[in-house]
């Protein structure tokens, strides 16, 4: 009898671990999506899924929960290959990550996606672009990085969507939506569409400071200091 009870006594343990853990998770697992409609350059439109995992709240004051990784993923048109595209928001990371998707189209039977990186770090991670893009080619079931020369004129017009608010978020959005959402947001002239020249004067990312320059690295002040009282 005494087996008995040890032995119930240590199951009942195992199971309130469990039970514990599993409210954990669900404590700590936020995640948000949708589905939306991406109309392609020649008319057609693509269902893509987009799914962002999110984190705990930046500030005590924030509203919105911290970006942790975005995933688009898409069947390819004409075949039953589902296709996913990732990036994480993290900026401790060494390697270039943080992008955010602007387009993302098929020109036969190659998909492309156009993005920019999300924010000053990322933007001097990805090595400063100017224009402000990264850009892909889906080959060999990879997603390699091009240059704006490879990537096809014929795609112009941003196509996705950034995160709409929590509290505005909808399962589906159709192209009609989806284009609204582009347009009442306040978006730099480069995510509207693809630029070929490069960006001058302080619009957006491209007047973000070179981390890499000299008064960066430097142990030094980047400016006199005064003594106190002067």
């Amino acid at each position: 009898m005494k087996g008995k009870a040890m032995l119930l006594s240590a199951l009942t343990v195992i199971l309130t671990m469990g039970a514990s853990m599993s409210a954990t998770a669900a404590w700590f697992g936020h995640s948000k999506g949708w589905k939306e409609e991406v109309q392609l350059h020649d008319g057609r439109v693509l269902v893509v899924e987009r799914t962002f995992n999110l984190g705990g709240y930046p500030t005590l004051d924030a509203r919105e929960r911290a970006l942790l990784d975005e995933t688009i993923s898409f069947t390819l048109p004409g075949t039953s290959k589902t296709i996913s595209w990732k990036t994480e928001f993290r900026q401790d990371l060494p390697e270039p990550n943080s992008l955010g998707a602007l387009l993302l189209d098929v020109i036969d039977g190659v998909p492309y996606l156009a993005t920019s990186p999300a924010g000053c770090i990322a933007y001097n991670k990805w090595g400063r672009p100017n224009p402000p893009y990264v850009l892909f080619k889906y080959v060999d079931d990879t997603w390699q990085r091009i240059s704006l020369n490879e990537f096809p004129s014929e795609l112009v017009e941003a196509n996705l969507m950034n995160m709409p608010a929590s509290s505005l978020l909808k399962p589906y959005y159709t192209v009609a939506a989806s284009k609204a959402h582009r347009q009442n947001g306040n978006m730099s002239a480069y995510a509207k569409s693809i630029l070929r020249e490069p960006v001058k004067g302080g619009d957006a990312i491209t007047s973000c400071p070179d981390f890499s320059s000299q008064r960066y690295r430097s142990p030094k002040a980047p400016l006199p200091m005064l003594p106190s009282g002067k």
